[in-house]
């Protein structure tokens, strides 16, 4: 998928807001932070982890996905923003999925998450190691919440 369909300056403002919010809550950067926003924007887009993130709504919905998270979803960028992010789980890990959510929204951020996801098309995955994390703009108000992890394997 090409960044084309993706309107730039919200994908720049956001990604300040992703790499800002994960620096804040766990004192490490998410990758080395050189150049303007815009190069910083594209370098996590690229980058080989999976960052994946969704706003405040009732029933969240995906706002951002890197090329990682694309592919392992099998969506593209206009499929991703809109989908509920409670669909990247299936049915019967939904709740651990919740509880896991809740524990980042009240600490700030949740460290070593193990979990089941699945794709658009059925395909199931092991996510290994995640950290999940609460988006704050620059008042430390949540305006989300995002999640990466480099590992993952594919399950029957």
């Amino acid at each position: 998928m090409s960044t084309d369909a993706v309107p730039h300056h919200c994908m720049t403002t956001w990604s300040q807001l992703l790499l800002d919010s994960f620096r804040r809550w766990t004192g490490r950067d998410l990758l080395i932070r050189t150049g303007t926003p815009e190069v910083q924007a594209e370098a996590l887009f690229a980058a080989p982890f999976v960052v994946v993130s969704h706003g405040t709504e009732a029933d969240p919905i995906l706002n951002y996905g890197n090329q990682r998270a694309l592919d392992l979803w099998e969506l593209s960028w206009a499929q991703l923003t809109s989908t509920p992010s409670r669909l990247t789980a299936e049915p019967m890990n939904r709740d651990e999925r919740a509880r896991m959510l809740a524990a980042a929204e009240k600490q700030g951020y949740y460290s070593g998450y193990r979990g089941i996801r699945i794709s658009s098309t059925g395909k199931r995955f092991l996510v290994e190691d995640a950290t999940v994390w609460n988006v704050v703009d620059g008042q430390g108000i949540r305006v989300g919440q995002a999640a990466t992890f480099a590992r993952w394997a594919m399950v029957e």
